[in-house]
């Protein structure tokens, strides 16, 4: 009997919560992240069966640990066992079947959660590219499907479920110890994992193409990983810099979207309906970032970015001036096209369009940015603010081609046809 909706809400709730952990800690065991996942699903099928009618077990993730280490032991007695791996696995998984309930509990009681560290060290590793990466964390770790995942960044779903396999065999065949790195190579493999929270983070707060301006979900997966990661590094102020730059960016995103779904501005945004336990949440990490000391890293430079937005009653309270500075300090600690776009902007609003609008002209020719919609946008912005509409309208009619975001695309074209209304 299938399973009714209640229930399969119920699974997939628990499955969401208990699926990275479960997957840690059987990646520990068997010492394959394929093989782990495989008995992962193998529980999970096993739940969608049974709880419907026996109901959800008081620990559910002992029992889903119990069962997974069971079908492992079945697998491998039904194999050839000829591989003296499999049967060092095997071996220790029936050493440990007397108590099925200690592996669970000592990842529980675990203060720093290295099952779940290396975890992410191993789907975020440099052998991997980035999209595999990305991919393979909303896995393993965000416990999302591969139809899920295709459809949020919207991906063919066999290009995903092809993306996943490649990542599991890579990391098998480069035989990637399931290893949290240490010293040097912590800060450097630290760096690798925060970049893919940021991704899936800012592909949920800014989507780049389809029907929707943002995806909620996506900004909920990527808060919970930096979340879990800021306390298993607890010392890594980047970790807790990236916590609050999300946690600030994510208390607008109900104020992002209009009635209709189209984008507000952050300049035109109700800022009653930001969320201020969210803002207070990331602040509190901000200073948490602050207090561990040393020059501030990219991630905590764009959380105290946020913060003078997040701290400003209204857009025209902004400490603009502060602004600046910071994304000077970015500039300099991490040079690229963007944030010198983003630098533009501030400084356009802090000394006016003109000043920005030469920054922008610099950036022109800039090869990296030759399809990036953004540079025509802010440039058709600021050349409306200096009353230039003839060429503000071209730059925005520009923006919106390049642009696979329709409600962006609609925005576009609007800002387009008001600046060819006031055109001389």
């Amino acid at each position: 009997m299938p399973p009714t909706d209640d229930a399969r809400r119920a699974i997939d709730a628990v499955w969401r919560i208990e699926s990275a952990r479960l997957i840690a800690g059987l990646t520990r065991m068997v010492r394959d992240v394929g093989l782990a996942e495989d008995l992962a699903q193998d529980a999970l099928v096993a739940a969608l069966e049974q709880w419907p009618e026996s109901g959800v077990p008081d620990n559910p993730g002992a029992w889903l640990m119990a069962t997974a280490k069971h079908r492992g032991i079945d697998r491998l007695r039904r194999s050839s066992m000829a591989e003296r791996k499999h049967e060092e696995i095997a071996h220790d998984l029936l050493a440990r079947e007397a108590d099925p309930s200690l592996d669970w509990d000592a990842a529980l009681d675990d203060p720093v959660g290295d099952d779940l560290l290396r975890l992410m060290f191993t789907c975020c590793h440099p052998v991997l590219s980035t999209e595999a990466r990305v991919a393979l964390t909303l896995r393993l770790l965000g416990g999302l499907s591969t139809p899920e995942i295709a459809r949020a960044f919207l991906v063919p779903e066999p290009t995903i479920a092809q993306r996943i396999v490649r990542a599991k065999r890579t990391l098998a065949a480069a035989r990637v110890p399931f290893e949290a790195p240490r010293g040097a190579e912590l800060a450097a493999r630290v760096a690798s994992v925060l970049e893919v929270i940021y991704l899936v983070f800012n592909e949920g707060y800014a989507a780049t193409a389809g029907d929707d301006w943002v995806r909620p979900a996506l900004c909920e997966d990527a808060l919970r990983l930096g979340r879990v990661l800021a306390e298993l590094v607890p010392e890594e102020p980047e970790a807790h810099g990236l916590v609050a730059l999300m946690e600030i960016q994510a208390s607008r995103l109900k104020a992002r979207v209009g009635p209709r779904g189209e984008p507000i501005l952050l300049l035109e945004q109700d800022r009653g309906r930001w969320d201020h336990l969210l803002i207070q949440r990331g602040l509190t990490a901000l200073k948490r970032a602050e207090r561990l000391g040393g020059s501030l890293g990219p991630f905590t430079l764009q959380a105290a970015i946020a913060a003078c937005h997040a701290r400003a009653r209204s857009a025209e309270q902004t400490d603009w001036t502060r602004i600046t500075a910071l994304y000077d300090a970015l500039g300099q600690l991490t040079p690229s096209p963007i944030v010198e776009l983003n630098r533009a902007v501030a400084y356009a609003m802090a000394f006016g369009p003109r000043a920005g609008l030469e920054i922008v002209d610099r950036l022109a020719s800039e090869p990296a940015l030759e399809a990036y919609h953004l540079l025509p946008s802010v440039r058709g912005d600021l050349l409306a603010k200096l009353g230039r509409f003839t060429e503000a309208r071209a730059e925005f009619e520009r923006a919106a081609a390049l642009t696979q975001n329709r409600p962006e695309r609609d925005l576009l074209r609007a800002r387009a046809a008001e600046c060819a209304s006031r055109a001389p």
